[in-house]
């Protein structure tokens, strides 16, 4: 499932992409926008600043802006600043691996086997520029 982190995460970025005209954008002004508790937020916006996908300008003119290029920012990378892995079992993660406590052989584990289709069809789809995700506002 995705964490609430995440999907804040997720609304920030788009919100900075959909609205270049009012760059750069306080936190307070996201958070109203988005609904998204002040608090929050800015403990993302830290995150993701961190990981050079914002940056903010300080001042009274200040706020947040996109870091990068918005075909440069995929939500796979978001999801993985917030919440670490994207792979919902930790022994078919790529960059998170753990083996399984209960597991007696990862190559004969039909659930490992299952999770690990799952993740090669889903993964592709996440590393998508989110200036091609569905449902972007038309400009």
């Amino acid at each position: 499932m995705l964490s609430k982190r995440a999907k804040y995460a997720i609304k920030t970025i788009l919100f900075l992409q959909d609205h270049p005209e009012l760059v750069p954008v306080s936190a307070k002004l996201i958070s109203e926008r988005e609904h998204i508790p002040y608090k929050f937020l800015e403990n993302i916006l830290r995150d993701l600043k961190t990981h050079q996908l914002v940056r903010s300008i300080r001042g009274a003119e200040g706020g947040y802006t996109l870091a990068k290029d918005p075909a440069e920012i995929s939500i796979a990378q978001i999801m993985r600043v917030v919440d670490g892995p994207i792979a919902l079992i930790p022994c078919i993660s790529e960059r998170f691996y753990e083996a399984c406590a209960e597991c007696e052989d990862e190559e004969t584990c039909r659930i490992r086997k299952l999770f690990a289709e799952v993740r090669s069809e889903m993964v592709p789809i996440l590393e998508r520029p989110i200036t091609t995700l569905a449902g972007k506002k038309d400009e």
